[in-house]
């Protein structure tokens, strides 16, 4: 890497309450699909390092679940737990929202935000705005509450205003080396990256009951040459729910499969062989031992 400017390296939370755009954020800030998405809240249960690397900069982003205030039990306190926990140890916070839900839930978020660090107020979605003289009277609002170091409309589905975005955060970021290789574009392996895909389509193929009691275990993780093996097992809370993900004859968890494994070989760059089947594991999402094993 050559350049004129000194080099910078930091970490950047990106934060909010569900659903407001944070892994699509990320995902386009990358240029690839690393955090998985869906309309539905609990997407994003871990915290993902997404690595961006320009000529002079390392961006280190960190993608948080968002912050739950709905169904407390074991797993969501250990989301919010991951949220509070990032929050304390990162160089820059974006703290994401949408222009036209402005709630309690994003209020209850912007109590946790860290007054001695740097915090954008990023509006997602700003396209949906129209003119952006109608963001002003939301922005407002926020701006009375927070000392924000900056406020930034972008439209992340779109890439609109995300290079002003990386530009006013990088003058926030530590001058150090980069911490990372330049082809790298996170710290988590292919076998939690695996998993991730195959929970995202089951919670974009199955309606809303499902998918908050459903975990993903890969339990077999094999490589040979360009081919990877993959025996996944989908964990459900019921009994009475493992035919809802099965489906009529096998259909729903063949195209469960089928799209997720077609997103593993897109991110892999390589042929996967996917095999999955549904296990049941009663009131998982309040065991703290069954969290553990599940990577929570």
């Amino acid at each position: 890497m050559t350049s004129t400017n000194t080099f910078r390296c930091g970490t950047v939370a990106i934060v909010g309450r569900p659903n407001v755009g944070k892994s699509t954020l990320l995902n386009h800030i990358l240029g690839l699909k690393l955090s998985i998405t869906s309309r539905k809240a609990q997407t994003t249960r871990h915290r993902v390092l997404g690595i961006h690397t320009t000529e002079d900069t390392q961006y280190l982003f960190v993608d948080t679940p968002g912050f739950q205030q709905k169904h407390i039990n074991a797993l969501n306190r250990s989301l919010n737990r991951t949220v509070t926990q990032v929050l304390s140890d990162v160089d820059v916070v974006l703290f994401v929202i949408e222009p036209m839900h402005l709630g309690e839930a994003d209020r209850k978020v912007l109590a946790l935000l860290p007054k001695n660090q740097p915090v954008f107020l990023v509006v997602n979605k700003a396209d949906l705005m129209g003119d952006k003289g109608n963001l002003l009277p939301l922005i407002q609002d926020f701006d009375l509450e927070f000392p924000f170091t900056g406020i930034i409309p972008v439209s992340a589905k779109k890439n609109l205003y995300l290079d002003e975005l990386l530009s006013a955060v990088r003058e926030h970021l530590p001058e150090q080396p980069a911490i990372y290789g330049d082809d790298e574009l996170t710290d988590r392996n292919e076998r939690f990256l695996a998993a991730e895909m195959l929970r995202e389509k089951i919670f974009r193929l199955l309606g809303d009951e499902v998918p908050y009691s459903v975990a993903v275990e890969i339990e077999k993780f094999e490589q040979e040459g360009n081919l990877r093996r993959i025996h996944a097992a989908i964990i459900v809370d019921k009994e009475s729910q493992k035919p809802m993900l099965i489906g009529k004859g096998g259909e729903k968890l063949k195209r469960i499969s089928t799209e997720a494994r077609q997103d593993m070989e897109k991110l892999f760059g390589g042929k996967v062989w996917l095999e999955t089947w549904v296990k049941v594991k009663g009131g998982w999402a309040d065991d703290e031992r069954a969290l553990k094993s599940l990577g929570y």
